[in-house]
């Protein structure tokens, strides 16, 4: 993000070192719902909760070598898990089943940014609309001055009209809180469903069909409400 147009909160959310420290909890959770179903022994999957980490410049480095982000990103966090523990780090995952669902992660938090910055407008401007609610203003129309109203009710027209766009945010927020760790082109193949469940339920996403990736019109909704 261009951080002079960007406030913290929401570029905070944005950051390389953000994006890989979701993709490391995606992993952790995975390896633990893994260790649940008795598949990674249990102290592995402890040791990878507590010793997985990736810097972006770790990452950059290796990725000189792989020629693939995600490629480059397992084998930092294996490095510094070790060996025996570190084998099990990414097992039965395809890349975008990290990729999207942390992608899908950020953007939820970020509806959630922006969701709370609608409802402050919103109340600033029911404020403000009853305090000014008998102030006249000169109306225009077609580009001219027109009948008196009120500056009161200018306003509330603006809060009406932010209220929809909240609205509109808490459905694209339920379009985006989703996650897919389904494997390969997304049948399963390699990995079971319980720990889908699992690392969604952690990360408050809900789990849906998916190919190799999550189904892009839940961009594009997103992308279309903040428009």
């Amino acid at each position: 993000m261009i951080p002079r147009y960007c406030l913290p909160e929401m570029a905070a959310i944005w950051t390389e070192e953000a994006k890989l420290e979701r993709w490391i909890l995606v992993e952790v959770l995975a390896t633990e719902a893994w260790a649940a179903l008795g598949v990674v022994p249990p102290e592995a999957a402890a040791a990878i909760r507590l010793n997985s980490a990736a810097s972006p410049e770790e990452v950059r480095e290796r990725e000189k070598i792989t020629d693939h982000d995600v490629a480059a990103f397992v084998d930092v966090v294996q490095g510094h898990v070790g060996e025996p523990a570190g084998k099990w780090v990414h097992y039965g995952l395809t890349s975008t089943d990290v990729v999207d669902t942390a992608q899908c992660m950020a953007l939820t938090q970020s509806c959630d940014v922006l969701i709370r910055a609608a409802t402050a407008l919103i109340d600033v401007l029911k404020r403000r609309a009853i305090e000014f609610a008998m102030t006249p203003v000169i109306g225009r129309t077609h580009g001219v001055h027109a009948e008196p109203t009120t500056f009161g009710a200018k306003l509330a027209l603006w809060g009406l009209a932010v209220a929809r766009d909240r609205d509109r945010l808490q459905v694209t927020r339920k379009a985006v809180a989703v996650g897919k760790l389904s494997g390969a082109v997304g049948t399963y193949s390699n990995i079971d469903p319980a720990i889908e469940a699992h690392v969604c339920a952690a990360l408050g996403l809900t789990p849906v069909p998916g190919t190799q990736v999550v189904a892009r019109d839940r961009h594009a909704q997103y992308l279309y409400t903040c428009a």
